[in-house]
């Protein structure tokens, strides 16, 4: 058994799209249209082969209320992980990301949250040496 998708909800599947793959530098592997939206999924070119994030539509609406519960808590719908956070940090920051701060160190790893422009946050995780 083996982790193959997992997902994010987001309410603009064309906007998740943009984001994911022009800001954070993901590589669109699917786009199926099905009804009123759309099998769309992204992988990182740095992730584990296979894996695939899929941009959920938001079609089911108590999603809505659980996805801004978690935005508003400031707890992350995902994480994903750097090998250099803090240049990572600032690549993003460069071309517009909005980040809950700045990267924090917290025992094991160093961790920053920032927002991916869909009403999720997500967290950005460096393993510390």
């Amino acid at each position: 058994m083996q982790i193959k998708f997992s997902s994010v909800t987001v309410a603009d599947q064309e906007q998740a799209l943009q984001f994911y793959t022009m800001v954070l530098g993901f590589r669109k592997m699917a786009d199926i249209p099905m009804g009123p939206y759309r099998w769309l999924t992204v992988s990182s070119p740095e992730g584990v082969d296979e894996v695939e994030l899929v941009l959920e539509p938001m079609g089911f609406p108590p999603a809505l209320d659980y996805q801004k519960a978690l935005f508003e808590a400031g707890i992350p719908a995902t994480a994903f992980i750097s090998k250099d956070i803090h240049a990572e940090y600032q690549r993003l920051k460069n071309v517009g990301v909005v980040f809950r701060g700045e990267p924090v160190s917290m025992g094991p790893v160093t961790v920053v949250l920032f927002e991916d422009t869909c009403g999720n946050l997500i967290s950005l995780v460096q393993p510390n040496a």
